[in-house]
């Protein structure tokens, strides 16, 4: 949408869920004209996080688990940028895009919805070696290289290497770690048929969870189900454990093991993005997150901030339903876009003069896949698990991706994959796509030295009155023979006359 001076202003800082739903929202309570739209975020898309797991395990195609902001906000103006800094005093922000200066951006309301990013801790090793799963280039490099370990592994023999090469450990008991851990262990078991170097008992996968229990979201029975199901599946779960070390990917535990592995994936929590909170002025509450009132506007219940709205996982805004943990919204995706809904029309409201509503959703339960057609779903005393919970956790997930252009692509994708089975295509080498370019280009030879002249024999020092005449004080270039005897004769009356008066000048020089 183009700015003119007239319309207000709306910022939107970030791009994921809440954010871009904020603004495909917008555009459709928005009159023409009402507002100018601005969102900027780094990656030129949206990810539908829900689906990592299945990339990772190569059961959805990674493009398909992503929205276009260019494609379907057909009236926001898109930057792709990073906001750095907030001065809500002035309604300004700093945007710094990839290439250029950074600039100032001024507003008159503000939508922080800048997400969250993988939280860790400062052991040893898990900052050079392991890998989140927040992101689809995450997803994509945890599949690829699980695809690559196989590869290699096939072709050495048995030992400490080829264990290693093996090993996978994920680290997170959460709704995330679970699925990641059990659509590994999914592809794992699938690739086994690939290889017949390789059998299920040559594969290690281990699930490290610092609590006493996995999964906090679904009861306590639902999750020792859980846990048996994995057991099944060849799959080992360290509960009560910490991982104290993990440098040179052996992985240490609070128990005294040690874990070899070529592959660790993170999941063990998130954090607001740091870079727009602690960039800006806006209230921030005792774990890092935008202080947020009921209605999604940035402030106490009894003290709003004019102007700056949040939602999100970057927000921290009351539960009235009462299920929260600590008070307030639990950071997923089912907050994030019905939080992006209502913010949406109560910035509407604001902009007409009308009054708000508050945000209230109670959850409607938890789903996970744990591979393929095997699940399980908690909603109150209801529990379902295997097939059916599956076929739940897909049918929910699918509905939920946004737009039908994007539904309709996840949704061919699994019914190809029903047929013809998942896609097992290692791409790891795109992660470097010059080097084989760089391999065989030819390259300009390096320029030969020339040849260094003759060093010349310094002659001695010759008193004034003996200095050596001027015809060999400068020594002339040769010249070609013919032209040399022509020029010769030219020359030799005129240097007869004129050898007097040179030896003169010499003398006088010296």
């Amino acid at each position: 949408m183009p700015q003119n001076s007239t319309a207000p202003r709306i910022l939107i800082v970030g791009g994921g869920y809440a954010g871009f739903y904020t603004a495909w929202k917008l555009e459709k309570h928005l009159r023409k004209g009402e507002a100018d739209v601005t969102m900027v975020d780094p990656l030129p898309y949206m990810t539908y996080q829900p689906f990592l797991p299945e990339v990772a395990a190569g059961s959805i195609e990674p493009r398909h688990a992503v929205v276009a902001h260019r494609r379907h906000l057909k009236r926001t103006t898109v930057i792709t940028a990073k906001v750095t800094g907030i001065d809500h005093a002035n309604k300004v922000a700093t945007i710094s895009p990839s290439a250029g200066e950074p600039y100032e951006f001024a507003y008159d309301q503000i939508v922080v919805t800048a997400g969250a990013v993988s939280r860790t801790f400062p052991i040893p090793g898990i900052a050079d070696n392991a890998i989140g799963l927040k992101t689809i280039e995450e997803a994509v490099a945890v599949r690829d290289k699980l695809l690559s370990n196989f590869d290699k592994a096939a072709s050495i023999p048995a030992g400490p290497e080829r264990d290693r090469l093996l090993s996978v450990v994920v680290v997170g008991g959460g709704f995330a770690g679970i699925e990641a851990f059990a659509e590994l262990r999914s592809l794992a078991s699938a690739l086994v048929a690939k290889y017949p170097q390789i059998s299920f008992e040559d594969t290690h996968f281990h699930l490290i969870e610092a609590m006493g229990r996995i999964m906090p979201e679904v009861s306590l029975k639902t999750s020792e189900w859980v846990l048996k199901d994995l057991a099944k599946r060849g799959a080992n779960v360290h509960l009560d454990t910490q991982v104290t070390g993990a440098v040179d990917g052996n992985v240490e535990l609070s128990t005294g093991e040690v874990i070899p592995t070529d592959l660790i994936v993170w999941t063990a929590g998130v954090m607001a993005n740091p870079t727009v909170v602690r960039g800006g002025d806006l209230p921030v509450e005792e774990r890092g997150r935008i202080q947020t009132r009921a209605d999604l506007r940035v402030g106490t219940a009894e003290e709003p901030v004019e102007g700056a709205w949040a939602a999100g996982d970057v927000s921290a805004v009351p539960d009235l339903s009462g299920g929260g943990v600590g008070g307030y919204c639990v950071p997923n995706a089912q907050h994030a876009v019905r939080q992006a809904k209502r913010l949406a029309k109560n910035l509407v409201a604001v902009l007409r003069g009308e009054t708000t509503k508050d945000y209230v959703h109670k959850n409607l339960g938890a789903v996970a896949g744990l591979g393929l057609y095997d699940g399980v779903f908690q909603s109150g005393n209801l529990a379902l698990k295997g097939f059916v919970a599956w076929v739940a956790h897909r049918g929910y997930h699918g509905l939920a991706m946004p737009t039908w252009e994007r539904k309709w692509r996840v949704l061919w994708g699994w019914w190809n994959n029903l047929w013809l089975g998942r896609d097992i295509v290692n791409l790891e080498a795109v992660q470097q796509p010059r080097d084989v370019f760089e391999e065989f280009a030819a390259r300009p030879r390096p320029a030969a030295a020339a040849p260094a002249a003759p060093a010349e024999k310094a002659a001695p020092a010759a008193p004034a009155e003996k200095a050596a005449p001027a015809e060999k004080a400068a020594p002339v270039a040769e010249k070609p023979k013919a032209e040399k005897s022509a020029v010769a004769k030219a020359e030799k009356p005129a240097a007869a006359k004129k050898k007097a008066p040179a030896k003169k000048k010499v003398d006088a020089d010296a």
